[in-house]
């Protein structure tokens, strides 16, 4: 990591116009990195890949046991309405299961991770406590649902309108489920989890650096005081991102594929961290414990993690998937959503995909 600015100048200067001139100067690039930062919508700080943060909690817990667990933020929500038509054959089919929502969250106060926030990534983790096998869905955030308060709209707006409990009872509500543990984090909390554990290898694409390097600089701008700066990447290929860079590649959604191809990015990238999570040494837990925890909040009591840390290593990442899979994109109040084509259908393909039900 450096953060001269010939680093970054050197780094960047394969970057052009749209005319076809190359950037040479500072003054270029920093215009250059604006437009692209301009023509982007809704261009939020978004918080991302939670799951690994949450799995080196856990293993955090096992190493350090209870005392270092006041350091997480707590919130309040009381009891997380579940779905009351769940039938009997549904509710015992979940109990072998640990379900738990994860929300990165869309701030621009740093640590601050209650209602008011969009959460921009919104997972589903499944751990199957017997197999400990654990499958993600990732649920797109502009998928237009029941936000468990008879509004209809994007369903990351939920979450700002009630925090974690109401975004949990919209899952619940629209999918079936009887989630009643989250975790929530920003994205400051991800980049200093990748740092800690000496960056990340990614195959970074053609059609991916030069995006890589536009969120790197907007995210910098905005978060100038708390956050290092990074190299630009000088382009494509194997290499290994640190946690700024890691960061902005998993935000990037407007290659082809849009947000779908995005959350592909951030499962990924997901599994890469856990990997070498398994594999790192106290040394390194105690940074990610006392720097990450006080930016997370959860209500998983203290007793369930103590419970899931004496298995933590043997937990192992399954498939991955988005919902929902059958959509059609439409404009809905002026906004572009995406809509379930068939919603029973879809949850249908959902709990067949978690929980490996074939009558559901």
């Amino acid at each position: 990591r450096n953060s001269s600015h010939s680093t970054r100048s050197n780094a960047y200067a394969h970057s052009t116009h749209r005319n076809g001139r190359t950037a040479h100067t500072p003054e270029e690039r920093r215009k250059l990195a604006k437009k692209r930062k301009k023509a982007k919508r809704k261009k939020r700080m978004i918080a991302i890949l939670v799951l690994e943060v949450f799995l080196i909690l856990i293993l955090s817990v096992g190493v350090w046991g209870l005392g270092k667990l006041d350091k997480f933020q707590s919130e309040n929500i009381g009891d997380v309405e579940v779905n009351e038509d769940m039938d009997e054959d549904t509710a015992k089919l979940l109990k072998g299961y640990t379900n738990i929502a994860l929300f990165g969250i869309d701030t621009r106060k740093i640590g601050d991770l209650g209602a008011g926030n969009r959460s921009d990534t919104i997972m589903i983790a499944s751990i199957n406590n017997e197999t400990k096998e654990v499958k993600l869905m990732s649920v797109y955030r502009d998928t237009y649902l029941n936000r468990a308060d008879d509004t209809y709209g994007k369903c990351n707006a939920a979450y700002k309108s009630g925090g974690p409990k109401q975004a949990m009872e919209m899952l619940n509500t629209n999918l079936d489920l009887n989630i009643q543990y989250y975790v929530s984090i920003d994205f400051v909390a991800l980049i200093k989890t990748i740092d800690a554990l000496g960056g990340i290898e990614i195959d970074v694409q053609d059609d991916e650096w030069e995006y890589v390097n536009a969120y790197m600089y907007e995210t910098t701008e905005v978060s100038e005081d708390y956050l290092d700066h990074s190299p630009f990447l000088e382009g494509p290929g194997l290499q290994t991102l640190d946690g700024l860079q890691a960061t902005a590649y998993c935000r990037i959604r407007y290659t082809a594929g849009n947000d779908f191809k995005r959350t592909e990015r951030q499962r990924m990238v997901l599994s890469k961290i856990v990997e070498k999570a398994k594999s790192a040494g106290l040394g390194t837990i105690n940074k990610i414990v006392d720097e990450v925890f006080p930016l997370v909040s959860t209500n998983i009591p203290k007793t369930t993690m103590i419970g899931m840390a004496a298995s933590m290593m043997s937990y192992e990442l399954g498939e991955s998937s988005g919902f929902p899979t059958s959509i059609e994109n439409k404009k809905i109040n002026k906004q572009d959503v995406v809509v379930p084509a068939d919603l029973q259908l879809n949850v249908t393909e959902l709990h067949k995909f978690l929980f490996n039900e074939e009558d559901y």
